[in-house]
């Protein structure tokens, strides 16, 4: 399928311009805005802590004068504070972009029946991501999210990490897109294919996938990349060595982040795209917004995603059950 075929038509294209000059007209003003409010409201706390830090030297010892205990935790207190005061001036840059995001991507993905979106919520196919594609984790947090038709099929597309641990030992065991669908043929079981991690990580998931068996695809080079991990052996080999690993091999070269990852969980089907980025991100405030430049992509890019959903939904389907488009 080509790029085109995803890209709006002339008349949808001058309606997203309109909504583009309108938000540059509000760009314009929301970035006059947070030039002067990021640096008042942190010179200002930058003044208080000074002067409290100071007013702390007239009680501590000679030998601890900046440095006392009282001293670190206004520092601590101070450096959080600042965080919250610097999201607080860029309020007019974000409230900005998430309202043109909550106009603007119903209406560029034109390709998509029912469209829908949301930001910032829980996805309601979330649920039944079976965890060993992911392996553990207890923080989730996710963003944009798209709901739709596509070809036919109903789908979730949605922005999401996932990490594991607290503080300054927490990690990152996904971040990217996930595209949750209805696959053509139930799986009976589940069924994974993840990227192929160091003996650590690959035993505390091989713990967590429970009972599930590992399997081979008998491609060296795809087994050097991928993980195979089933419930139902019998149901798995015949698509871990057949329409699973061309798939895979498929996505291997069109996709050039960190390899996909594939759950089967009877009907639900998932697609794990990582990627560092934002996928609906919009350029800095400070940028000029531009349809070529920045929307065209991300309507191209989304087409993709889609596509290659269509193509993993039917892993599991007979030929009898795929019906020509």
């Amino acid at each position: 399928m080509e790029t085109a075929d995803f890209m709006p038509d002339e008349t949808v294209i001058a309606g997203i311009r309109k909504n583009i000059e309108a938000y540059e007209a509000g760009r314009a003003s929301a970035y006059r805005q947070v030039r002067w409010r990021v640096p008042v409201f942190l010179g200002l706390l930058l003044v208080f802590v000074v002067l409290v830090a100071w007013l702390f030297n007239k009680v501590a010892d000679l030998n601890e004068q900046w440095f006392s205990t009282p001293h670190v935790f206004l520092y601590v207190v101070g450096f959080f504070a600042a965080l919250l005061l610097y999201f607080l001036a860029m309020r007019p840059a974000t409230r900005l972009q998430q309202s043109f995001r909550d106009t603007l991507l119903p209406i560029i993905f034109g390709f998509i029946r029912d469209v829908r979106y949301k930001h910032s919520v829980t996805p309601n196919s979330f649920d039944r991501l079976p965890r060993a594609v992911v392996g553990a984790f207890n923080r989730q947090s996710f963003d944009d999210i798209v709901s739709g038709r596509y070809e036919e099929f109903p789908f979730e597309l949605y922005e999401a990490e996932l990490r594991q641990g607290s503080g300054k030992g927490s990690s990152t065991v996904f971040k990217g897109v996930i595209v949750a669908f209805e696959t053509i043929a139930p799986f009976p079981g589940t069924l994974v294919a993840t990227r192929r991690s160091n003996a650590v990580v690959g035993f505390f998931r091989g713990i967590f996938a429970g009972k599930m068996q590992e399997l081979s695809s008998g491609d060296p080079l795809l087994d050097g990349d991928y993980e195979f991990r089933t419930d139902n052996v019998a149901a798995a080999q015949p698509l871990v060595t057949g329409r699973l690993a061309q798939a895979l091999k498929w996505l291997n070269e069109t996709w050039r982040d960190d390899p996909a990852r594939v759950a089967l969980n009877g009907s639900d089907g998932f697609l794990l795209l990582p990627q560092p980025k934002n996928f609906f991100e919009l350029p800095a405030i400070s940028v000029p917004l531009d349809y070529t430049s920045h929307i065209a992509p991300m309507i191209a890019d989304m087409g993709a995603i889609l596509a290659t959903a269509a193509l993993v939904r039917k892993i599991g389907a007979t030929d009898g059950d795929v019906q020509p488009s």
